[in-house]
């Protein structure tokens, strides 16, 4: 749902609520308004296990705030509004960057994420000492080092950029 100006009125994260056992949560929000309206601003105390820091990173993070986010822009898996079909990944989803868990906290409902561009800088805030983990979009997981190769890095963030990058990174 968007609000004025084709903003999202709250983010991906509230829509993933009924995939990941949150489907009670998820039928308390109002869905017409935006995250942070005087209803659904009360539902971010109860942010799900699945999107907070591991037990031992918590303090790192204000309360009922998320590192996990998704790269917005061109080439990305999140390009545009409507969503990217799987044949749209010529790189392959095992090459392609779905979430990272990574970058500014924000209240985990918060329709706020990374954006990304043929300039972006890509220093991204970690909350393991050396690494930091991504979800691919086949569904594996991976720790990459905070020193990844910036190309290396916008090669996996990007679905359709012709790199093939390997599991070396």
């Amino acid at each position: 749902m968007y609000g004025p100006g084709g903003r999202p009125l709250y983010s991906w994260r509230v829509l993933l609520l009924p995939y990941i056992e949150q489907e009670a949560l998820f039928k308390e929000f109002h869905l017409d308004e935006p995250w942070d309206s005087e209803h659904n601003i009360r539902l971010l105390e109860r942010l799900p296990v699945t999107y907070a820091p591991p037990g031992h990173k918590k303090s790192l993070v204000p309360p009922y705030y998320t590192v996990l986010h998704v790269f917005v822009g061109p080439g990305t898996a999140f390009e545009g509004p409507d969503g990217i079909p799987l044949r749209d990944f010529p790189d392959f989803t095992s090459n392609t960057i779905l979430i990272v868990e990574a970058g500014e906290p924000v209240p985990w409902s918060k329709p706020e994420d990374i954006a990304f561009g043929p300039d972006s800088s890509l220093e991204l805030r970690c909350i393991f000492h050396d690494s930091f983990r991504v979800g691919m979009a086949d569904g594996s997981v991976r720790f990459v080092s905070k020193d990844i190769e910036r190309a290396k890095l916008r090669a996996a963030i990007t679905r359709n950029g012709g790199e093939m990058i390997g599991l070396d990174y």
